[in-house]
């Protein structure tokens, strides 16, 4: 035996290492926004783990690209300012606070998470440097600041502001408005396909939601929910939306109607292909990294339901703490979504 088959018989032969462990499970946080606190739960086991005390009536909740990092806000409605809050998952603890505008909401964050957008109930976007912990631009919108994203290359800002009819667009390198996009009625949750050429908006009065062109700043679909007309409330609206990772669904709360329904977005425009009947009231929907599950807040019911997207069905419910609003999912280590390494690429894009 020549030297060299010696050297490869032995690396067969060899005993392989330990297996690397396996990565944990995300863990999902959901914010009790009339309460103090926030609960993670353990997504593997839809098990609350852990409950954490931040502040009074948290409200919005961002993680940075690699979940190393989440920002949430603090409305405290007895005072004069809100505030924002550094909180690290690794630890589950706060590390940091600072004082903002009054009734902060739904923040967003740019992938590296320097900067935050924090809409506040002054009428402006504070623009936090958060590296710092300093105000850096206090941007005037009009109406009351509400619900934000952030674009995914981290260039633009988002923002539904209640009480006026448009969806405002920020550059996010030089903090100024840049563009804005109508809708029929005060824009409530928003939701931005990953190649940023469609916005869905639920809007005010509307079980349904709108579908905006971003690059031509213009509505193109008014989507209305089938809802059975026995049911039918005049007063009622949707508030939550979601793109299931791959883009082919969305995902939507109707609020007094104790209804999800899910829209195919393979079609223009899109198509209700299924009604999920809930409990309390949802509110806010998020989705898994591989989008197995959807997680719907049940404000009314003080718990999280946990969906199987492929069966629709409720296959958990979670109880959590006081009127949970806005709920993550968080994974330490590299984000697995749409059009990264490991998801169907979902539809082509343009097509959105």
């Amino acid at each position: 035996m020549n030297a060299v088959a010696a050297v490869m018989l032995c690396t067969l032969a060899a005993p392989a290492g330990p297996a690397p462990p396996p990565a944990p499970a995300p863990k999902l946080y959901v914010a009790n926004s009339a309460g103090n606190d926030l609960h993670i739960i353990d997504t593997a086991t839809n098990t609350v783990v852990k409950r954490v005390e931040v502040g009074p009536q948290p409200h919005g909740l961002v993680a940075i690209r690699d979940g190393k990092q989440l920002f949430l806000t603090i409305e405290n409605t007895d005072g004069d300012a809100g505030e924002l809050v550094w909180f690290d998952p690794a630890t589950d603890r706060v590390t940091r606070r600072m004082k903002v505008g009054p009734r902060p909401n739904q923040l967003a964050c740019t992938p590296d998470g320097r900067l935050a957008y924090v809409p506040c109930d002054d009428a402006s976007w504070w623009v936090i440097d958060t590296v710092n912990a300093r105000v850096l631009k206090k941007i005037a919108t009009g109406g009351r600041p509400h619900n934000t994203l952030c674009s995914p290359d981290g260039k633009r800002m988002y923002l539904g502001p209640k009480g006026s009819y448009h969806v405002l667009i920020a550059d996010a390198v030089e903090h100024k408005l840049v563009g804005e996009i109508p809708t029929s009625d005060a824009p409530r949750p928003i939701a931005l396909s990953n190649d940023e050429t469609r916005l869905y908006a639920n809007v005010d009065t509307l079980i349904g939601f709108e579908v905006a062109d971003v690059g031509r700043r213009k509505v193109i679909y008014r989507v209305e929910a089938e809802v059975p007309a026995a049911l039918v409330r005049t007063a009622s609206r949707s508030h939550g939306i979601g793109l299931r990772p791959g883009e082919k669904e969305l995902w939507m709360c109707d609020v007094f109607h104790d209804r999800t329904y899910v829209f195919d977005l393979t079609r223009e425009p899109p198509k209700q292909v299924a009604t999920i009947v809930m409990q309390g009231g949802g509110y806010w929907v998020c989705f898994s990294p591989d989008g197995r599950h959807c997680y719907i807040s049940e404000r009314i019911g003080d718990s999280v339901a946990v969906i199987d997207t492929a069966t629709r069905k409720v296959v958990a419910r979670v109880e959590v703490g006081k009127a949970p609003k806005r709920l993550l999912v968080v994974g330490v280590g590299p984000v697995v979504g749409p059009d990264r390494p490991g998801n169907d690429p979902g539809r082509p894009r343009g097509g959105d």
